[in-house]
């Protein structure tokens, strides 16, 4: 089969997807650093995450489908796997043939689960965030389950409000009367809310991945991922001349315009119109007109040396971008699409 080089990279480096966990597991305390690598590992490649993490001393990793499981379950111990949006009935051979351990969130999970036998499980405990897991007031449905990780998830742990108060005391409440093996609340954000939050494991995803999940966190978290585009046309335009669908961009003066392979399709979406920004050598390469489904055009004006086949490296600073475009960090990342050569170092 004929290897075809992609026009679209996407650079990742894993010593600072390392340096990352190293910084959250060393902030975590007494607490343990797990890593969340569900969703493919944010965008990246979970097995090439899971990999280097597991190298680094990582013991714990959370994934939401069984499918994310099975994907890395040959590179770490399978019960290292917790896959956070439980299981069905008809999931649970197969699920204890791989050996991932399911997260039980719903009382119908919790007496499927015994029925079929029981043995090691997780479960979540809704303190707030009133998405999946137990109220507090199920916790009697818990009884005899053999729990290694009681879980419950911050909604608010980015912002300083009194929900983070409140959700640490549901879970402590919970935790003096529900018996499990260890305790998990804190994700990227609610590491840095304090050693209280922190308990005997934390859950880190989006600040692994060069995410700053709260502002205090900037100065030592690494950015991870860096985009480039190899331009597939250069064109010079008399001012005057309408660029993209819509016409969204007129040219004010003489323009020399670059179109590179990037589109929506591939995550770069339309919020970036007018907006993103590209560069080389330090020159500013403003994205002008409408982002398509597998295009971008760039006002080229700046670097008037590059030309057809030269590549450019895609701003993509993730709190930078976030504002830019009103998309959340966690869409930036996790969006990225598969048309890019995923490059590692």
């Amino acid at each position: 089969m004929t290897n075809f080089e992609s026009s679209l990279r996407l650079h990742i480096d894993g010593d600072a997807l390392v340096s990352n966990w190293r910084a959250l597991d060393a902030r975590s305390g007494a607490a343990r650093a797990g890593a969340a690598v569900k969703a493919n590992g944010y965008g990246l490649d979970a097995r090439e995450v899971v990999t280097r993490l597991r190298d680094a001393g990582c013991r714990d990793y959370f994934v939401a489908h069984w499918g994310e499981a099975e994907t890395i379950a040959d590179l770490v111990p399978p019960d290292w796997i917790s896959v956070l949006n439980g299981i069905a009935q008809a999931d649970i051979p197969a699920a204890r043939a791989l050996g991932a351990i399911p997260v039980l969130n719903t009382p119908e999970q919790v007496a499927n689960w015994r029925n079929a036998g029981g043995g090691r499980c997780h479960v979540m405990l809704d303190s707030g965030i009133n998405r999946l897991g137990f109220s507090p007031d199920q916790a009697g449905l818990l009884a005899d389950l053999d729990i290694d990780i009681l879980l419950s998830h911050l909604a608010s742990a980015d912002e300083d409000v009194a929900q983070n108060a409140y959700q640490l005391g549901v879970f402590a409440e919970a935790r003096s009367h529900i018996s499990a093996q260890r305790y998990s609340l804190a994700n990227s954000a609610g590491i840095m809310l304090g050693a209280e939050y922190h308990h005997d494991m934390t859950r880190p995803g989006l600040s692994l991945y060069g995410g700053i999940a709260r502002p205090e966190m900037a100065d030592w978290i690494k950015p991870v991922v860096h985009l480039s585009a190899r331009l597939l046309q250069v064109r010079e335009l008399p001012a005057g001349a309408m660029v993209g669908y819509n016409a969204t961009h007129v040219c004010l003066e003489d323009t020399r315009m670059g179109t590179i392979s990037l589109g929506y399709a591939d995550g770069y979406l339309r919020a970036f119109s007018g907006k993103g920004r590209a560069w080389v050598d330090g020159h500013e390469l403003p994205v002008i007109g409408r982002v398509s489904m597998d295009l971008v055009t760039l006002d080229l004006n700046a670097a008037p040396a590059l030309r057809e086949g030269d590549w450019v490296n895609i701003e993509y600073d993730l709190v930078t971008a976030a504002v830019l475009t009103g998309l959340s960090q966690y869409e930036l990342l996790t969006g990225l699409g598969t048309r890019f050569a995923r490059i590692w170092r």
